[in-house]
């Protein structure tokens, strides 16, 4: 059964080969402003050191608390999809946010591995993270998508969500966190 969970080392083999998918299909290049593309920059060559894993998942972690989180950014909480020691994919909540960055990138982005695609674990993954968006204080996240990714819009509108704008190419979703 597949779960969201605090990101750490019980994953690590199945993460690092998840990596690697991403990666072969052109993710961490020095054009990808991604999440994963640019953690797969900063740390893709070292993080299958125990050592460098455990410092990259207290820094990944670290991400959720303001007090961490670089002058500009907001506090970022990852959470992992698993099924047992398998990694599936990625969901983040960015809390507090304000309206301009809001509009830019939304609460919440998500990834899931090439291999695990095409099975409902984004869709079943939005709507694990939606109660703990509401335990944040959120009665409503936004989610923004490219007008072409069809597979985002489905899992968006399967958990409620109403297109409230289309800005520049991107459609910009409200999903309440209750329902």
């Amino acid at each position: 059964m597949s779960v969201l969970i605090t990101p750490n080392a019980s994953v690590h083999a199945s993460f690092l080969t998840a990596m690697k998918e991403f990666q072969a299909e052109g993710r961490g290049t020095e054009h990808d402003n991604s999440l994963v593309g640019e953690e797969i920059q900063e740390y893709g060559e070292t993080w299958h050191d125990p050592a460098v894993f455990t410092e990259y998942l207290a820094w990944l972690n670290g991400q959720a608390d303001p007090a961490n989180v670089p002058e500009g950014w907001v506090p970022c909480r990852s959470l992992w999809w698993t099924d047992g020691e398998e990694y599936l994919g990625r969901i983040t909540l960015r809390t507090p946010l304000p309206e301009k960055i809001r509009r830019q990138v939304g609460h919440v982005g998500y990834d899931v591995r090439p291999s695990a695609r095409r099975r409902g674990h984004a869709t079943a993954m939005l709507a694990a993270l939606l109660p703990v968006a509401a335990e944040a204080g959120l009665t409503e996240v936004t989610i923004i998508c490219a007008e072409d990714n069809l597979g985002s819009i489905g899992t968006i509108e399967a958990n409620g969500g109403l297109l409230e704008a289309t800005l520049h190419g991107r459609l910009h979703y409200l999903v309440p966190t209750r329902r």
